[in-house]
């Protein structure tokens, strides 16, 4: 049996520290985010919902169970991408502000490390809370006689913290380069623009302008395409009405590639800011 040499006994231990940095900091935004009652929106997604159950067969004709779903889908992702462009936007921003970067930069912590750690202690309170909202779904759902395909909501929810996992890492690498304020709006504007990206590319296919359409190619591999990520409306109908489970995959992972680029550039900005 081969004795550990002091080499790879001290690349282990540093292993296990940067890990131990890394869990302590992702908590630590666990906890800030938590603090500032973000999670109260849940309690705003069940008014919405109560609301919708009661007056919606009022004023639609028995097609107001696929509504409420949507509606409810609808709302989770809404709440969750003002959350994400208002709050993870100020995740670096804030500690500049308060002069705790100049603390952190000065432990034996990377800044990619923190980068990474922020991303997962937001991302981690966003599936909290969107995941504690679908869950208070089900009841509400079901006192209201309203059937709920189990299988497709699972993956629609699954998908939406996906595609907010991919609008965290938008959110920082806006944060890293400039103001909280203007992070927040240009984040809101690549999840507008990024839902809409693939129309813009069918744009440019049935116009006669040239010039647009090497312009829409360019904005369509740029933006993230979020209508890969988004399957509520197949979830409404159940799991008949979903992409076979290669596509599926397939979209998960351009979803974990863009995210994977978006912090590398985040990190190689931040690398360069001087405090």
């Amino acid at each position: 049996m081969m004795s550990e040499t002091p080499e790879t006994r001290t690349s282990r231990t540093s292993s296990v520290v940067n890990f131990s940095r890394f869990a302590a900091i992702a908590t630590n935004v666990f906890r800030e985010v938590v603090r500032d009652r973000i999670l109260y929106v849940i309690g705003f997604y069940v008014l919405v919902l109560v609301l919708a159950v009661r007056l919606l067969p009022d004023l639609s004709a028995g097609a107001y169970p696929k509504i409420v779903l949507d509606l409810g889908l609808g709302t989770i992702e809404l709440l969750g991408v003002f959350i994400t462009a208002f709050v993870g936007t100020a995740l670096i921003n804030k500690e500049i502000d308060k002069r705790t970067m100049l603390v952190l930069v000065s432990k034996p912590i990377s800044r990619g490390e923190l980068i990474i750690a922020k991303f997962f202690g937001l991302w981690a309170v966003l599936l909290v809370a969107i995941v504690s909202m679908a869950i208070v779904t089900l009841p509400i759902a079901a006192l209201s006689n309203i059937e709920i395909p189990l299988g497709s909501f699972a993956i629609a929810v699954a998908f939406l913290g996906l595609k907010l996992a991919v609008l965290i890492a938008v959110a920082i690498l806006f944060g890293v380069f400039t103001s909280s304020l203007l992070a927040s709006f240009l984040t809101l504007a690549t999840y507008l623009a990024g839902s809409f990206s693939r129309d813009l590319l069918q744009l440019a296919e049935t116009t006669n302008n040239e010039s647009f359409k090497p312009i829409s190619t360019v904005l369509y591999i740029v933006l993230p395409d979020l209508l890969r990520l988004d399957v509520k409306n197949e979830a409404i109908y159940g799991m008949a009405a979903m992409s076979d489970a290669g596509t599926l995959w397939l979209n998960v992972l351009y979803g974990v590639t863009y995210i994977l680029v978006l912090l590398a550039l985040a990190i190689a900005i931040f690398r360069q800011r001087q405090f």
